[in-house]
């Protein structure tokens, strides 16, 4: 278990440095815990840090279960097994898209992140999130990513459940993890202290990346 965010981007970071030979890498962190862990490493690494709006859709009785996730340029990402198991019909999706697309537009706008900044074509990225436990959201930016060729794409996490982990591995180079417990049933769970990330903390750490990108 970490104490906070703090601690457990401390730590990632001193593996991601271990781990990785190369030293080119940007560092995208997921709006909005990721970006908190984000900024740690982009600083420990000296480089750049990138925002990245992914916005969760949950399912109709359990808006805390996700079945999916849409994030810039409406790039979606669908659990199709889960929403086939729990038989979502197209309306709600198509609702829920709409609901989600708007969000992501609202937020790019509230933290001022230009689309056109985050061209990552032929780079080393590392895509930071401050846990992952399905995976929707995860994959969903790596959808994004990917879309843009980057030279080489590694997931950094302080944990990640067992069973995604299984399951990701064919979706980024590189997976950085901390802990891989079988039990998990949300990512607070792995932390002492997690408060909800609010806005103004993000607008401050925007205003880092501006000034370094």
């Amino acid at each position: 278990m970490f104490e906070n965010r703090e601690e457990a981007a401390r730590k990632l970071a001193f593996k991601i440095k271990r781990t990785l030979k190369e030293k080119d890498y940007l560092v995208v962190g997921i709006i909005r815990g990721g970006i908190v862990l984000g900024k740690f490493i982009a600083d420990y690494l000296n480089t750049s840090l990138y925002p990245l709006i992914i916005r969760k859709i949950g399912a109709p009785y359990n808006r805390e279960l996700a079945i999916g996730a849409i994030g810039p340029g409406g790039i979606v990402y669908w659990d199709k097994e889960l929403v086939k198991r729990l038989k979502i019909n197209t309306s709600y999706r198509i609702d829920a898209l709409k609901e989600k697309g708007k969000e992501v537009k609202n937020l790019e706008k509230k933290f001022s992140i230009n689309k056109k900044g985050l061209d990552f074509r032929d780079k080393r990225v590392i895509l930071v999130d401050d846990g992952v436990a399905t995976g929707t959201t995860v994959l969903c930016a790596e959808n994004f990513l990917k879309m843009q060729k980057p030279k080489q794409l590694i997931l950094a996490t302080p944990v990640i459940s067992k069973e995604s982990y299984i399951n990701m591995a064919k979706y980024f180079d590189n997976i950085i993890t901390l802990e891989k417990p079988l039990n998990f049933s949300a990512v607070g769970q792995f932390y002492k202290d997690f408060p909800q990330v609010e806005d103004e903390e993000v607008i401050a750490l925007m205003s880092s990346w501006a000034k370094r990108s």
